[in-house]
């Protein structure tokens, strides 16, 4: 009996000494804090909240639901969405390379501010570039108003911006950032000894920038185009302003009409459509690698344009006009009007204090939430780690009105007392942008030496203590940077704001969207020439990294 009870016990034993093994193996021998490693568990499940109610949403729609959204809505949002996507990726591509080519491989007249100008177009968002188009070209815009004036009686000519051309024209306008900024830092980095070598061979500029230079900045060309891609896949605001219906609009309206599970329906597949395009553009990275020898890469001999720098000036002068020029001058003279018809009254302050609230809150909670993961994935390294960590990146990846809709869902059903409050509407924002405070705080973890921690266990610091107190100063500047961010695009963000917001509450971006959409452009005006004087705030530490 004895020896029976002994054999037990040492099964006892043995048991958590294998559980305390494998948890080291599975650490790779550096376990974490338990509570270290729960907060950053919760944080992650925090932020796949919508993609996870809004799968299981779908998946429960009944079948009903599926056969009726695939035999008439499903194939002509698909059509409508990707024929949109392709030709303004195609756009953004074709100005985007052009103006980077110019920019940094030629010796173009003011180049160095063309390159901080040509990146405006960026912080301005798109459904504020819509409205000032559709001012301007809509069927009672500016054009219309100066045909009128000099007499012309062609005026049913008048250019049809509500159309896709209009919504192509718009979106190609704002997006082709992503793709020159990137570009243009590939070009930077591109050895001189390549373009050499092609004039060796006699051969020119041109032939040299497609059979050289092209090749070799395919993948930043790609990654460019992939954001601009998807960047159309999720956007809800300009394509709503053009009256162009795609997923993102479609589910939006579904929603408003308490169709909750046809907008999960179409949600999902949104949510495929995004997971193949990132698929696809790893995959194709993967076969389209180049290497640079260090030691190779010198100062670039610029090109010299000659006459052909007349011609290169039309065509960025001509982009700067169309994309931030224009946009900008018909909102100041809205706003002028406004300011002189006491527009501008204590309404707008509310609007304004609404939208400072909301953002100040959602990139201090970024902040908060963000540490916990940060520290986790950089000094605990492991499978988990990392899951972890892209999985907090989940509501980076979806459009605003599919964490919208999953919220929606969740909130409504299980926690009513958070629907339509205030809260509810910070953590969506939280969601949505919390990504670009780990980024900048990635950075920031990665320049401070593991050695200062082990230092401050070794006199008695707990985790927490050496977060707080050792780590946490030191990263500071990287977690504001992201909070500024976080609270630039928390300020411009509308569909998850329109979904979301409180009855009554109101912030600049739904004030320009509701009076837009109304054509009242004088009371839209003031608040998008806030919104995009706030978001060039960022704008040089953006620049810094491209």
């Amino acid at each position: 009996m004895a020896e029976k009870k002994t054999a037990d016990d040492h099964r006892r034993l043995k048991l958590p000494s294998m559980i305390r093994k494998y948890n080291r193996h599975l650490w790779n021998g550096n376990v974490p804090n338990v509570s270290l490693l729960l907060a950053a568990i919760s944080v992650a499940l925090v932020m796949s909240i919508p993609l996870i109610y809004v799968v299981y949403q779908s998946l429960t729609a009944g079948r009903a639901s599926w056969l009726r959204l695939i035999g008439t809505r499903i194939p002509n949002l698909l059509w409508r969405t990707l024929s949109l996507a392709t030709s303004v990726t195609i756009g953004s591509i074709v100005i985007g390379v052009g103006l980077a080519w110019l920019i940094t491989r030629t010796d173009l007249p003011g180049r160095r501010i063309w390159r901080w100008l040509l990146a405006v177009p960026l912080v301005i968002p798109p459904y504020i570039g819509a409205v000032a188009y559709i001012n301007i070209l809509g069927p009672r815009g500016m054009l219309f108003r100066l045909l009128a004036r000099l007499g012309s009686d062609q005026l049913n000519l008048s250019y049809n911006v509500f159309s896709f051309s209009g919504t192509l024209l718009v979106m190609t306008l704002f997006t082709y950032p992503y793709v020159f900024l990137i570009t243009s830092s590939a070009f930077r980095k591109l050895s001189q000894t390549y373009d050499e070598a092609g004039k060796s061979m006699g051969r020119g500029a041109f032939y040299i920038f497609l059979k050289v230079n092209l090749p070799l900045i395919l993948p930043a060309v790609g990654a460019g185009g992939v954001l601009a891609f998807l960047y159309v896949l999720g956007d809800f605001g300009a394509v709503s302003m053009m009256r162009y219906v795609t997923f993102t609009s479609a589910i939006f309206f579904q929603r408003v009409g308490f169709d909750i599970p046809s907008a999960a329906v179409l949600s999902l597949v949104l949510i495929a459509l995004t997971v193949l395009v990132l698929i696809i553009e790893k995959a194709l990275r993967r076969k389209k690698v180049f290497y640079q020898s260090s030691g190779t890469a010198r100062d670039v001999r610029l090109l010299k344009l000659g006459w052909g720098k007349y011609p290169a000036l039309f065509f960025v002068g001509g982009i700067f006009f169309l994309s931030v020029f224009l946009p900008v001058a018909v909102l100041i003279y809205w706003t002028v009007i406004a300011a002189g018809q006491g527009l501008i009254d204590s309404s707008f302050a509310g609007y304004m204090l609404n939208s400072f609230t909301i953002a100040s809150f959602s990139a201090l909670f970024s902040i908060i939430l963000s540490v916990p993961i940060l520290y986790l994935y950089s000094r605990n390294p492991s499978s988990v780690s990392n899951f972890i960590y892209k999985s907090s990146y989940t509501g980076y990846a979806l459009p605003g009105v599919i964490v919208a809709l999953g919220l929606v869902s969740l909130f409504n059903n299980h926690i009513p007392v958070l629907y339509h409050t205030v809260f509810l509407l910070i953590i969506a924002q939280v969601i949505r942008f919390m990504p670009q405070a780990l980024q900048s705080g990635e950075a920031a973890i990665n320049m401070i030496s593991p050695r200062m921690d082990e230092s401050a266990r070794s006199l008695g610091y707990s985790t927490w203590k050496v977060i707080f107190y050792v780590t946490l100063p030191s990263m500071m500047p990287g977690l504001l940077a992201g909070g500024a961010l976080v609270f630039v695009n928390t300020i411009r963000e509308l569909p998850a704001t329109l979904m979301l917001r409180p009855p009554g509450f109101e912030t600049l971006a739904i004030r320009v969207y509701y009076h837009a959409s109304e054509a009242m452009y004088a009371q839209a005006a003031p608040g998008a020439l806030l919104i995009i004087i706030v978001s060039i705030i960022p704008l040089h530490l953006l620049l810094k990294n491209y």
